[in-house]
Formats: structure tokens, sequence, C-alpha cells
């Protein structure tokens, strides 16, 4: 924010101390207004023709708006990306186990990349391992849904689940 002598337009649009506009001033003028009412000069729109300036506490102001970045920033949800890894060959056992992982994840609200590492010659047989990732999307689907569909990347073969959205 560019205060008081920092203002390097000739002619601004005051807004008064009330919200009340005063009308387009001379910047000297607009000081002098701003020293009388005992308050600050704040350009508030400097892209404007012409600019527009506020007379205010700048000390009250700023603290008014880092309380509200502060607020913004309590109520703002961090979503951290975890994941699983499945083999094409995976037993039901060790299957229901990730399974239950990963939805305790997606219960957490963090998204879930369910990877399948392709070994030797295991790459060879890549609708098996589609077959294993899209067992795990279904068995999730009634807390997740599918973000990314699977997909090949290198010799590594995943998906992306996203919590529900409750909209």
């Amino acid at each position: 924010m560019i205060v008081n002598e920092r203002i390097r337009a000739q002619e601004v649009r005051l807004i008064g101390k009330d919200g009340d506009q005063i009308g387009v001033v001379s910047r000297d003028r607009a000081m002098e207004i701003a020293e009388e009412a005992g308050l600050d000069l704040v350009l508030v729109s400097p892209q404007a023709k012409p600019p527009v300036a506020r007379v205010l506490d700048y000390g009250k102001f700023r603290y008014e708006q880092q309380k509200r970045e502060r607020e913004a920033r309590k109520n703002q949800k961090v979503v951290n990306t975890k994941e699983i890894r499945l083999s094409p060959t995976i037993d039901d056992h060790d299957f229901n186990t990730k399974l239950r992982q990963g939805r305790s994840f997606i219960e957490r609200g963090d998204k879930v990349r369910v990877s399948i590492r392709f070994r030797g010659r295991a790459i060879t047989h890549r609708e098996i391992g589609q077959e294993v990732l899209e067992r795990f999307a279904d068995a999730a689907k009634d807390i997740a849904d599918v973000e990314t569909k699977a997909k090949m990347e290198g010799r590594s073969m995943f998906l992306m689940l996203a919590p529900k959205s409750e909209k």
C-alpha cells in the first residue's frame, strides 16, 4: 500500500474518513484533509483514473487486514497426498490391509495415490495391474471419487482417489 508522501499522482479521487466521496482533488489538498483529521492518506486503487485515495488510520487498517488474513488461513483445509503401493500379484489379505489404510487416509480428507510397480517381466501383463487398481477404486467408491484414471508412467501404473465432495 502506498501511504501519505509516497503517493506520486497529482490528482486523486478522495474518499473521506466516513466513507463519503469528497471528489477529485490535488494530492496536496488530500494530504491537508488527512492531516486535519489526524489520519493517513492511503492509495487504495492506484490503477484507476484518477487513482483512488482514502483517509483512514493506516495502522488500524493494516491490523484489520492481517486479522482477516489470519481468519482466512484458519479456515483453509490443507489436502495432503498419500501413496499406497501395491503389486500386481497382491493377495487378498494384503490388499484388504492396504485398502483399510487407504480408506483411513481418505476419511481424514487426504488424497490417495494408489500405485503398482511392475518388476521384471510383470510389465507384459499390465491388465492384471489395471484390474487391481480398479478393484481398489471400486472398494473405496463409497467414500472416494476417482480423480485420475489408471495410467502408466514408466514401469508403474497409478490412479488418484480424492474424498467425495459434500455439495
